[in-house]
């Protein structure tokens, strides 16, 4: 992804050149990487991890949740409390934060103390993208915003498609902790490139929370934000379980694991483009089209687990479901006003309500004796309940732009 030659200027009022905004981006980008292999890479490790720490599969299901409930907690609080720091120094003790999560949980042997620091590295997870994509926006000119801002994003693709799986790998080669100690280690190094390369601004404008607070508080961001919070659980419910699926269902060997975590990247990929593709051409409505699409692949997971085969296009197609962020993301900036920041790292808070919702409605079908399979239909009915969401969000919009 190229940017135009054109200086942009720094926060330290200081000229930019191309390469050094690329670096720049680079530095947000391993970022964006690490956190989304954190965030993913438990799911490949699951028996593993039940298996050492003596647990059952949806005990480990729980462990998602609470780091995904770190992020819920994290991402509003820890925006609004950094609204007044510098960007560079907030970036810098959120990554830090990130860093000392994920050691901490790889040197745990017992698993409530490894439920607890999974939540404490959840915490930086929604406020590190907020203002690494205020950043990155920063950098370049108006008309290349969008791109730059991908380049965060990418980095959180590339973890599904390629972090996520190694972390499988090394987990299972090695040991599950070993998986978190190298997260850890992708943020320090986080740290280390963005203290190279980003320049600190004492001068840069700060946010006013108070101000952010009130354009928050309306009625279509929260049911924006309800939308992804529903609407990507059933991705979440089947992604969480999909190694033991494999392993009890398909009776597949566990090197197919890193494999079916490979194929939900892949996806998440192609969907990534799509998503932001048909919010071009749609608009809103973009967001129905896809919530459609979700429930139709989830209802199809079930059948799809008899073969490996099947199994793994099902996966790329599950893994599709990321086309819905790229289009409320970019709602939610359309209709936040003032409250950017507030927005974007709540989307993330969204994001993963849903990795706290659908591991935990998964488990709950599991240990009802339901089969690994359910996860599909409880998915399913997932995407059914965020289109009636949306369903009454696009009222709502029509509703005001004819008053």
């Amino acid at each position: 992804m190229s940017f135009s030659s054109g200086n942009a200027v720094s926060a330290g009022g200081h000229n930019l050149t191309p390469s050094a905004v690329k670096l720049i981006l680079f530095a947000l980008t391993v970022g964006g990487f690490g956190i989304g292999t954190g965030e993913f890479a438990i799911m490949g490790l699951m028996p593993f991890v039940a298996s050492d720490l003596q647990v059952t599969e949806p005990q480990v299901g729980h462990l998602i949740s609470a780091y995904a409930l770190g992020v819920v907690v994290g991402a509003p609080m820890l925006a609004f409390i950094g609204a007044r720091f510098q960007r560079r120094t907030l970036l810098l003790l959120l990554m830090g934060c990130f860093a000392f999560g994920n050691f901490a949980s790889a040197l745990t042997s017992d698993y409530n103390t490894l439920m607890i620091f999974r939540f404490i590295a959840g915490l930086p997870h929604g406020a590190y993208f907020g203002v690494a994509s205020l950043v990155a926006a920063s950098l370049v000119s108006p008309d290349q915003r969008a791109k730059a801002v991908a380049m965060v994003v990418v980095g959180l693709t590339v973890a599904m498609l390629i972090g996520n799986p190694l972390a499988s790998w090394v987990g299972q080669t090695l040991d599950w902790r070993v998986a978190f100690a190298f997260v850890g280690a992708v943020a320090v190094l986080t740290v280390v490139l963005t203290l190279m390369f980003l320049p600190g601004n004492p001068n840069e404008p700060r946010g006013n929370p108070i101000a952010e607070l009130k354009d928050f508080n309306n009625a279509n961001v929260w049911l924006a934000l309800l939308i992804g919070s529903i609407g990507f659980s059933g991705m979440f419910c089947v992604a969480s379980y999909v190694a033991p699926t494999l392993q009890e269902v398909t009776a597949a060997d566990k090197s197919w694991i890193p494999l079916a975590m490979a194929a939900f990247g892949l996806g998440a990929i192609i969907g990534n483009y799509v998503g932001g593709w048909l919010f071009d051409k749609l608009q809103f409505r973009a967001v129905g089209i896809l919530l459609l699409w979700s429930a139709v692949v989830l209802f199809l997971y079930p059948l799809a687990t008899a073969s490996i085969t099947s199994i793994m296009i099902s996966c790329v197609t599950i893994g599709t479901m990321v086309s819905l962020s790229a289009p409320l993301q970019t709602h939610l900036m359309d209709i936040a006003g003032e409250a950017q920041t507030l927005a974007a790292a709540s989307n993330q808070s969204a994001f993963n309500v849903a990795n706290a919702l659908g591991p935990w409605l998964g488990g709950l079908a599991i240990s009802a004796g339901l089969g690994w399979q359910s996860t599909g239909y409880i998915g399913t009915a997932t995407a059914v309940a965020a289109i009636v969401v949306f369903w009454i969000a696009d009222r709502n919009l029509t509703r005001e732009v004819n008053a």
